[in-house]
């Protein structure tokens, strides 16, 4: 049973993401870090619903961009969805929603900073999606997944191009395929200081899968990315 004090905490951040528990005790556990959970020895933690609130945000997201680009190929698809589900974007929406306030955690991230982190204030705002679907089914979830993102959709219908991640989409297929990371390695630097540019490649179980020339490292490694990317999509292992 949830005691008063934390009733009304929940109630708070009730107000903040628009949407009202049937059943509270879906939010509050929403909100305990495995952390917490292991500290007190018996107390539930979030990593499951963190697990079911992944599956709906991608279902959400994918649906959403499967309608709104009807001429986009698979890949493309992949790529639009990695810049709206990636951790940086979710921990975005924790921290503006001050998610990582009313979170239970355990002493020792708390006094690392855990309650700023964006690997759990993204995990944890997967879980509380899973908490809505569960509790007020999907067409709840999908309201606050969309309501929540809808800046970084309203940017993707302006521009397409907008934030396409392809070394997260790539870091997926490499896991899901060798059950490994990719690695950049900068094959060379050229240029005076003020217009540097850097080549780079990317190799996956130590093959080379593709490489990139960009004006920075960073920019170097995404046109990488994109290479092995499409060498997968044309079927080239």
């Amino acid at each position: 049973m949830i005691i008063e004090e934390r009733k009304k905490e929940l109630e708070k951040l009730e107000e903040k993401i628009e949407y009202s528990f049937k059943n509270k005790d879906y939010l509050d556990l929403a909100l305990v870090h495995s952390s917490f959970a292991y500290e007190k020895n018996s107390y539930s933690q979030n990593e499951r619903l963190e697990f079911l609130g992944d599956v709906v945000l991608n279902l959400i997201i994918s649906e959403y961009i499967y309608h709104l680009y009807p001429k986009k190929v698979e890949g493309d698809l992949a790529k639009i969805r990695s810049s709206l589900v990636n951790k940086n974007v979710l921990a975005k929406v924790a921290k503006r929603l001050f998610i990582g306030k009313h979170l239970l955690l355990g002493k020792g991230e708390e006094s690392t900073g855990g309650r700023n982190r964006n690997s759990i204030l993204g995990n944890t705002l997967e879980a509380i999606i899973g908490a809505i679907y569960l509790d007020g089914g999907f067409k709840e979830a999908q309201r606050f997944v969309i309501l929540q993102i809808k800046g970084d959709i309203e940017l993707l219908e302006k521009d397409d191009k907008y934030n396409l991640d392809s070394k997260t989409t790539l870091q997926e297929i490499t896991q899901e395929k060798f059950k490994v990371l990719p690695e950049y390695k900068v094959v060379s630097i050229k240029g005076p200081d003020h217009k540097k540019m850097y080549e780079v490649d990317v190799l996956i179980d130590n093959k080379i899968f593709g490489f990139g020339v960009g004006r920075s490292k960073k920019e170097a490694e995404q046109k990488a990315a994109l290479m092995a990317i499409k060498k997968f999509e044309k079927g080239i292992n």
